[in-house]
């Protein structure tokens, strides 16, 4: 067994990372919500039927009395009126402020139950449960819930942290490679950010297999380094911007895409290798670092460059979260293992990019 505490004063939680940790869900959630009678388990189409049987039993092991709302996969559940219909289903359970509501799935699924759990009853226990590994590594620590508008991604959402995360690295192995590799991305921008030797380290592993050697290693690292930049900066306003690396042309990518063309992490391994050209543009990025990131993206079969004209890139800057009044914060690297933030007002972004080669 693996643990991080994620220690918020009166939010402290812990990650626990496990092989075979499903089959002891109940036992660890018990001991996080003691007063909990009732747990509504959302999970989606997709891992329902893999994996929500072995917490459920494990679940009611433990004397929780439960209930399994299914979402269709994908991002499209991601939702308001998603949101309502689990609200309504909560209810209809009898759920009370002392029960709870776990997330079983990816990173949708963590992101609509979290802010379902934030918001019902004015907030209930969540445990999350991440089966992808985009989810395990990102979405399911530091407290991030949200669903979309048809303005734009997680505009709507909250920071709420979750009681408990438990991660099994055995449920990726019923992940397909282009999911594992989706996740990739988001694991090399930890590299990227925060720890040159962890990027080399994934550098030379360009395989499924090899990374699944060292997995373990592979997903502490990840929620250790998000771990620590979430206890300095809970509710994003200085250092956790750094997490944001590539995400803000990444965003660009999935509005061009009609957010159905390009996966998150296809759009954020594209971004960070933007991000990393325009850092050479500014002088604030080494010239050979654009060239590594391709490289270790590249060599996994990731995606590394996504067409985009600047309507869409302009469309997504203005909602960026990062931005305030005319300015916004791009995240670049001033080398391989660290970020800095780089405020600028949006039109120089915008030329900026105008001016970038098209690949």
């Amino acid at each position: 067994m693996k643990t991080l505490t994620v220690a918020l004063p009166g939010r402290e939680y812990d990650i626990l990372i496990q092989r075979g940790l499903l089959s002891q869900a109940g036992e660890y959630i018990r001991a996080a919500v003691p007063r909990a009678v009732k747990l509504a388990v959302v999970t989606d189409s997709n891992v329902g039927p893999l994996y929500s049987g072995t917490v459920l039993d494990s679940l009611r092991s433990a004397g929780f009395e439960t209930a399994l709302f299914t979402v269709p996969a994908g991002e499209k559940s991601k939702n308001p009126s998603q949101l309502a219909q689990l609200w309504e289903g909560f209810m209809e359970f009898g759920l009370t402020r002392t029960d709870g509501v776990v997330a079983l799935g990816g990173g949708v699924v963590g992101d609509l139950t979290g802010f379902a759990a934030a918001t019902i009853l004015r907030g209930v226990a969540l445990v999350q449960i991440p089966t992808t590994l985009l989810a395990q590594v990102d979405s399911s620590v530091g407290g991030k819930v949200a669903v979309d508008l048809k303005a734009g991604k997680n505009l709507a959402g909250a920071f709420y942290q979750p009681r408990l995360v438990l991660m099994d690295p055995d449920v990726l192995n019923t992940l397909d490679l282009p999911q594992f590799i989706d996740g990739m991305a988001e694991v090399i921008k930890y590299g990227c950010i925060w720890d040159a030797e962890f990027f080399d380290f994934l550098a030379a592993r360009p395989s499924k297999p090899e990374l699944m050697a060292d997995i373990g290693h592979i997903l502490y690292t990840c929620c250790d380094i998000k771990r620590q930049v979430v206890m300095k900066d809970e509710l994003d306003t200085g250092l956790r911007m750094v997490l944001n690396f590539g995400h803000t042309l990444g965003h660009a990518y999935e509005l061009a895409g009609r957010y159905v063309e390009w996966s998150h992490g296809e759009a954020v391994a594209a971004g960070m290798c933007a991000a990393a050209k325009l850092g050479v543009a500014l002088s604030v990025t080494p010239p050979e670092v654009p060239q590594k990131i391709e490289a270790a993206l590249g060599s996994l079969g990731q995606v590394t460059w996504i067409s985009c004209s600047m309507e869409e890139y302009a469309a997504a800057i203005g909602l960026d979260k990062k931005g305030a009044g005319a300015d916004i914060t791009l995240i670049l690297l001033d080398k391989i293992g660290h970020a800095v933030p780089c405020k600028m007002p949006r039109v120089r972004l915008l030329e900026q990019l105008e001016a970038l080669p098209d690949r």
